[in-house]
């Protein structure tokens, strides 16, 4: 089936996915959250995927939030059913890296998808914000728990009950975004951080995302037992051993994934 809101892209490991609604500002329609899910499963059963991508078409939003109109057609048992949360959840468990490249308006769930990313890039033009309760009611895509997570519970709950937008030097001070870059800046230094996790381990590259998701909203004790368990798994595979024989070699690793 093909997408009629995305875009993907793949080179050399790399799949990107783009936004691709800018009359509306990638606005995440109906449509859109169920055609990301489908991405999502083609990154994740496609063995040539290393890292994913993800952007908004143009210059001037990632995703600029929800389509309200659609919003107000919605009842309580489809909002129950927590389907976007459900596809963001997905994604937050993908045993890939993902990368946000925010290239502009992030509210709302965009916002919310931007968080559920492992790494955010924003452009210098990038707005962030979970502006839902400018509407009555709050995030309901995992803003209230990976904002919290991210930038600590004090900031999150500031962001969230004034529904403020924040520039991209905020964020970056705040944790929210990892990096700051000119927007035509922004897909190569996106494209260059993807690169470098891809010279990797792939099983320790997938088994750190795994412990770390694992262990972060546990206690510290079962976090530490996670760790163990992933470390033990990996040093009974071959890209172990090559790692450190080419360590001692002075040569660059040559790993296979197994």
């Amino acid at each position: 089936m093909e997408f009629q809101n995305l875009i993907l892209n793949k080179e050399e490991g790399l799949l990107i996915i783009t936004i691709n609604r800018p009359e509306v500002r990638n606005a995440l329609d109906r449509q859109t959250w169920q055609e990301l899910k489908r991405a999502i499963t083609q990154a994740r059963t496609d063995p040539e995927v290393k890292v994913v991508i993800i952007t908004g078409a143009g210059d001037k939003a990632f995703a600029a939030g929800a389509d309200v109109k659609a919003l107000k057609e919605r009842s309580m048992i489809e909002t129950l059913d927590g389907e976007n949360q459900a596809i963001l959840t997905e994604l937050e468990n993908l045993e890939k890296p993902v990368i946000a490249a925010i290239n502009g308006y992030a509210l709302g769930g965009g916002c919310e998808l931007a968080l559920a990313c492992d790494i955010r890039i924003a452009s210098e033009n990038a707005r962030l914000g979970q502006t839902e309760l400018n509407l009555g009611f709050i995030p309901g895509a995992g803003g209230t728990q990976r904002l919290a997570r991210l930038v600590g519970i004090g900031k999150a709950k500031e962001l969230i009950f004034t529904g403020d937008i924040i520039d991209a030097a905020t964020a970056e001070r705040i944790g929210l975004v990892n990096r700051v870059v000119p927007l035509p800046e922004l897909l190569p230094a996106a494209k260059a951080m993807a690169k470098k996790m891809m010279a990797k381990g792939p099983l320790a590259l997938r088994m750190a995302k795994i412990v770390i998701n694992g262990g972060i909203s546990a206690n510290l004790a079962t976090g530490l037992l996670i760790e163990k368990l992933g470390q033990t798994v990996l040093f009974g595979t071959e890209d172990r051993m090559e790692g450190i024989n080419a360590f001692l070699e002075k040569r660059d690793p040559q790993f296979q994934g197994r």
